[in-house]
């Protein structure tokens, strides 16, 4: 039991741990150079510049995920599709979905909300329309921004890859 809480906590957040959540292909581990220095820089103006980044998107999921809090993207991105949806039928079909992930108490992902957001979406995907999260999704973002992004900033992720794209444009210009 001690050997599995112990790898539990070990946190590893090197680059190295970052090219494992890239989209698989045949340079995945040297999907790092083909960042621009201004593009890694530009994730740290803001979590919208970070999150409208594909690179910087999977290298914010690897983040969460070395910190155990990976339900939170993954809330934030189910519920940019669930507003893409056109159909009520699918609709209903994603929220009940969504509401059983990440929502209802003691759903697998569950997400960290106040019970009365919780009830009001409870009540609110009873007859859902594509608004319907759209006041959960923006909590659990403000979370994100507020308390993930800073700590994303500053982790050996997000350093390490800065690093590495700085060194390689200095390579390339030499």
């Amino acid at each position: 039991m001690k050997t599995r809480l112990g790898c539990l906590s070990n946190k590893s957040d090197s680059c190295s741990d970052f090219s494992e959540f890239l989209p698989p292909g045949p340079e995945r581990s040297t999907r790092y150079l083909k960042l621009s220095t201004d593009e890694v820089t530009k994730w740290a103006d803001s979590f919208d510049a970070l999150l409208s980044h594909k690179y910087g998107l999977a290298a914010f999921r690897a983040f969460l995920k070395t910190e155990f809090s990976d339900e939170n993207i993954e809330f934030w991105l189910a519920c940019e599709d669930y507003k893409k949806i056109k159909s009520p039928a699918k609709l209903v079909s994603k929220a009940n979905k969504i509401y059983k992930e990440f929502i209802d108490v003691q759903a697998p992902k569950e997400v960290n909300i106040d019970f009365r957001t919780r009830e009001e979406t409870k009540q609110k995907l009873l007859e859902p329309t594509s608004s319907s999260l759209n006041e959960i999704q923006a909590k659990v973002y403000s979370l994100m921004e507020k308390d993930s992004y800073p700590r994303f900033l500053r982790s050996k992720i997000y350093q390490e890859l800065l690093n590495r794209t700085q060194m390689y444009c200095q390579r390339k210009s030499v």
